[in-house]
């Protein structure tokens, strides 16, 4: 294994602990509440289905990994 392996894990948790400090401070509270997120429930059963959140995750990713990629070459 090479050291950019290494690299790459460490990112990934730093990343992983930051979303963590996000999600206990209540920054992420948006997460699952935006127009066109979808929620039903009836008695003890609840369906939840995050279709916006999931959408904004996926832009925010994609601009991220494209610009690193861009960086690393």
């Amino acid at each position: 294994m090479d050291r950019g392996f290494g690299a790459v894990l460490v990112v990934i948790g730093v990343v992983l602990v930051l979303m963590g400090v996000l999600v206990a401070t209540g920054a992420m509270s948006w997460f699952g509440r935006l127009p066109g997120d979808i929620r039903a429930g009836r008695g003890n059963t609840r369906v939840f289905v995050p279709i916006t959140s999931m959408v904004v995750v996926s832009v925010v990713l994609t601009i991220v990994v494209n610009l690193v990629a861009r960086w690393w070459r």
